[in-house]
């Protein structure tokens, strides 16, 4: 008769996230310590999980040896899992500025906001150009074509024409 018993604490957590000196998991993120291709140090890349490419690529510090890379910790981590979020952010920030942008022109009627809201495809896009009044409400909205250059001149000339297509 055999004694083969496992006990269910020795065996690996597959789904338990991996924390070693070059690799860390946690936080919906990984970090791996890589060799710099472009000199002779280390560089860290964060990649979130279920993306692709890393949104992060920075220089890593050399450990004490100064040949090989200082190991990864949870508070090295923590800081670079925070930057990573940051450099997302930003990213986010700026795609937004570019889809959506508005300008307010002085009219007779009072004060009016043109909003120019591109929506990119691929194969379709697109932008909106719309009009509010003072008070927030829709005046007009127009389809134009995702290349339209919105400024005051461009809206004043809209309103002008009586928010007809551009």
């Amino acid at each position: 008769m055999s004694n083969d018993y496992s006990d269910v604490d020795e065996q690996p957590d597959d789904d338990a996230p991996i924390q070693e000196a070059r690799v860390w998991q946690g936080n919906g993120w990984t970090a791996r310590v890589i060799k710099n291709d472009d000199d002779e140090g280390w560089a860290v890349a964060m990649i979130k999980d279920g993306e692709p490419e890393p949104a992060l690529v920075g220089p890593w510090t050399m450990g004490r040896d100064k040949k090989n890379p200082k190991p990864l910790d949870v508070n090295a981590f923590n800081t670079l899992v925070k930057t990573a979020n940051e450099v997302i952010r930003r990213h986010e920030q700026q795609l937004h500025a570019q889809l959506h942008k508005n300008v307010f022109v002085s009219t007779d009627d009072g004060q009016v906001k043109v909003a120019l809201d591109i929506v990119p495809d691929e194969d379709d896009a697109y932008a909106t150009l719309t009009a509010f009044d003072p008070y927030g409400e829709q005046i007009a909205q127009v389809r134009v074509p995702p290349t339209f250059k919105l400024s005051v001149t461009s809206a004043s000339a809209w309103i002008e024409k009586g928010y007809k297509k551009p």
